[in-house]
């Protein structure tokens, strides 16, 4: 007779729990090389209707004239403008369904890297983007401190934890997916 043990504990596959518990830090180059990667896929979404149709070029040309930066704005009511801002939407949707899914952006998935809380815990959507986004960027734009502390968080991926300022402020690690 062979009927399964009733007495014996149950069995499940955890598919975001990676073999042992141990949570391996990402290699500072994937980090990187995410974040460059990410800043061209931004880049090129927004950017490229705005370059290839000219409304770039004529805007900037507009606001020399003008003497008025302000006059750059019209750039956002042309035809690419609206190209340009519905692809930073479907950007932003694809990114935000990524981080709530799993820590990661879209570089982030295909580099094979990942943002989890130190504790290797999920990192919330929240946590990701208002610590470590938000107030990231609001000390770096910062007159002269904010230079500096780009230049401190950069060179904060050489502790052991691999953590930059923004991991520390945020309570997060970056672990190979």
């Amino acid at each position: 007779m062979n009927s399964p043990n009733v007495y014996a504990p149950p069995k499940a596959n955890v598919a975001d729990v990676s073999p042992g518990g141990e949570q391996v830090l990402a290699g500072r180059l994937a980090r990187l090389g995410a974040a460059i990667l990410d800043g061209i896929i931004i880049g090129a979404l927004v950017y490229t209707p705005l370059v290839f149709t000219g409304a770039f070029g004529a805007a900037m040309s507009q606001a020399v004239q003008s003497g008025s930066i302000f006059n750059v704005w019209s750039l956002f009511l042309s035809g690419a403008g609206i190209v340009s801002l519905v692809l930073f939407i479907a950007w932003a949707v694809v990114t935000y369904r990524l981080v709530a899914a799993n820590g990661q952006t879209i570089a982030k998935k295909l580099v094979g890297i990942k943002v989890v809380r130190s504790d290797g815990t999920p990192a919330t959507v929240g946590r990701i983007f208002w610590l470590r986004n938000v107030v990231n960027t609001i000390i770096s734009v910062i007159p002269l401190i904010g230079a500096i502390y780009g230049f401190v968080d950069a060179l904060f991926i050489f502790n052991e934890r691999r953590q930059c300022l923004h991991d520390k402020i945020a309570d997060t690690i970056v672990i190979n997916a």
